[in-house]
Formats: structure tokens, C-alpha cells, sequence
């Protein structure tokens, strides 16, 4: 049995990100019902950080991904942080902020959500490693605004970097920078977003893994990552799988189904279409509103339930059937992979 449960992270007054529209940071909790039949009062913890580009928190590296880790004996809860879909207002650093305030929120709540407070591991997909990773170097560069929850840890316990987008220069994934810092962004706020170059002694052990032949994120950003965390001896472990796609998340059986449980990560990317759709969205240009209204379209009118005569007028015509997902070849190396971080895990404990 699991208690799954949501809980935003910051206060009306602490949140002020500019392209919000009414969004709030959050997590959603997925967290075993201790029964004391084995004793067990506190469990490892897994912040699961989807990927998505910075435009989007996309579902098949959420809800899928804490059940991977959940069912591996974990307690776990998912992070939709900020992004920003129009590509109008930059980031910066508040994706990072999400991260630092949800691992301090986890800390101190962690008799509540029966979680180790000393094996808090953060697990990021592209993007959503990035946000990891930007965390794991700059975490002391964090102040919260709340006075408690500064006084609280929100530097990791350990890392997972899944086809990560890390560095700013030459194998970069230019649209998550563009995102992050804007196209015409201040060198240093890319240079400060290439964690590559900030790797420390101080810096969580890390387990990262990408595909040889990632098709968006070139495999030399994890190389990159791996060789500083080799040459500043933080403990890491390093897999280049021989193939497959940008994406993978945990490759099972559901995921290949395209069963990847609740879609709630989109919630952010809903209210920015919708404010763009009704003339609010914040400095989007005309391309980029007709891009978003081309990729969104409007959904179908609701039914009339007064039109019982089965006319198919526009008004009654039925929502479009959602496309389907594409078979997904097995890859029987890649599926491993929460196994072995989960090994790793135990060891480096």
C-alpha cells in the first residue's frame, strides 16, 4: 500500500516567477504505509526530476519513475518545477531554487514522510538532470527565504544524472540554454550553467548513464560530467549503453505501453497555453503563439446533452482519439539501469 499525496513547496509570497500563470511548484508523494511488521521507520529517499527541455515537466519521467524506485523499497516524491513553454522568460535560477526548497522541505519533514533524512538521493532526466546537477555543484549558493528551512541541508546525498544535459559549450542542448539564460543571455550565467566546470570534492557522488547514440543530448555531456567528478575524486559511477534514443526514462514494460501514470507534471504547460490562447501571455511573440496554438490546439467544445437525435453537428463532434503510443523496441541492457543505481546506492552508503 502507498499514501500518494500532493503538497506545493513554496508560499504565495516566496514564489514570483514572472510566466507562472497561477502555477505553483510541487511534489507529489509516493510513500510506503509502515505496518512495523519489519520494523522499518524511515526508508531512502528518491526526488525524481523530470526532464523536458525547460519548456515542459514531461509525465514519462515522473510518476513511472517513482514507482521504479518505490517498489525498490524507497520512498519517493516527484518535482514539477518551473519551466517555461513560451521560451519568453528565462529561468535562470529558479529551476535550481525548486530543487534546493524540495530537498529541504523533504529534510524537514522527514519523520512525517518516514524518510531518511541522510539518504536523500536526487534522480534527474535531461533537463531534469540538469536542475540535479546545477544543484549538486551550486547548492551553497542557495539562501531560502524561510529563515527554518535555510537552517535545513539541501545539499544531496547522492545524484542520478539520466542523459543529462550538462554543459553550455559545444555538445550542449542549446534550446534547455536558450530556456534557461535566454539566446542572448550573459556569458557568465552560461558559463555558470555549464556544471562541468564546477565540480568540486564538495560535489554528491554521482551515478550517471546516457546511450552512445542519444539523438538530442550528445553523449559527452555525462562523459564530461564523469571526468571532473573522476579528476576532483567525488565517487561516481559512469554507463554509456551502446544504444537507443533521447528518452528512455526506465524502459520497462509500461513505459514501452506508454503507461506512465498521471500526467499532473503538465500542469504549468496548461496554464501558459491557456493565457497565451486568451491574449495573456507574458511578452510571447506572434510565432511563438502561433507555434504553441499549432502544438496545443484548442480542445473540442463540450457535448450538448439537450442533442439526443444523434446529429454529429460541430457542437457533438467527439473529442479527436489521443494518438498512440509507438512500439517501443526492448532494450534489455538500458531496463537495468535503476537495478544497478540502486546497487550503487547501497554501496556508497
Amino acid at each position: 500500500m502507498k499514501e500518494i499525496f500532493r503538497e506545493d513547496i513554496w508560499k504565495d509570497d516566496e514564489y514570483n516567477y514572472e510566466a507562472a500563470y497561477g502555477f505553483m511548484p510541487n511534489l507529489h508523494f509516493y510513500i510506503h504505509e509502515e505496518d512495523g511488521s519489519d520494523g522499518q521507520k524511515e526508508r531512502p529517499f528518491m526526488l525524481v526530476v523530470p526532464g523536458g527541455g525547460y519548456c515542459m515537466v514531461v509525465p514519462p519521467e515522473g510518476e513511472i519513475v517513482a514507482k521504479v524506485f518505490y517498489e525498490q523499497g524507497m520512498n519517493c516524491a516527484v518535482l514539477t518545477y518551473t519551466t517555461d513553454i513560451t521560451m519568453c522568460v528565462p529561468l535562470r535560477k529558479q529551476p535550481m531554487n525548486d530543487a534546493s526548497r524540495a530537498v529541504r522541505y523533504i529534510r524537514k519533514n522527514a519523520a512525517r514522510l518516514h524518510a531518511d533524512p541522510n539518504k536523500l538521493v536526487i534522480c534527474g532526466f535531461s533537463a531534469g538532470a540538469h536542475v540535479c546537477g546545477s544543484l549538486g555543484v551550486h547548492y551553497e549558493d542557495v539562501k531560502d527565504p524561510d529563515p527554518e528551512l535555510d537552517s535545513v541541508s539541501n545539499r544531496p546525498d547522492a545524484m542520478i544524472l539520466s542523459y543529462p544535459v550538462i554543459t553550455s559549450g559545444e555538445f550542449t542542448h542549446i534550446y534547455s540554454m536558450w530556456a534557461l539564460v535566454g539566446q542572448d543571455g550573459p556569458k557568465e550565467d552560461y558559463d555558470y550553467f555549464s556544471l562541468e566546470k564546477h565540480v568540486t570534492e564538495k560535489t554528491p557522488p554521482t551515478f550517471l548513464w546516457q546511450t552512445v547514440t542519444d539523438n538530442l543530448v550528445p553523449v559527452e555531456n555525462s562523459a564530461l560530467f564523469a571526468e571532473n567528478c573522476r579528476a576532483a575524486k567525488v565517487p561516481y559511477a559512469y554507463y554509456a549503453f551502446p544504444s537507443g534514443w533521447h528518452g528512455l526514462s526506465v524502459c520497462n514494460e509500461a513505459w514501452r505501453k506508454g503507461d506512465f501514470g498521471e500526467p499532473y507534471t503538465m500542469e504549468q504547460v496548461d496554464r501558459a497555453v491557456a493565457a497565451v490562447r486568451e491574449g495573456r501571455g507574458v511578452r510571447v511573440p506572434d510565432a511563438r503563439q502561433k507555434e504553441l496554438m499549432e502544438q496545443f490546439p484548442e480542445p473540442p467544445k463540450p457535448l450538448d446533452p439537450d442533442n439526443t437525435d444523434g446529429s454529429s453537428d460541430q457542437a457533438q463532434q467527439e473529442a479527436p482519439a489521443a494518438p498512440a503510443w509507438p512500439e517501443m523496441p526492448e532494450y534489455d541492457d538500458v531496463v537495468l539501469w535503476p537495478k544497478m543505481a540502486k546497487a550503487w546506492m547501497e554501496r556508497i552508503w
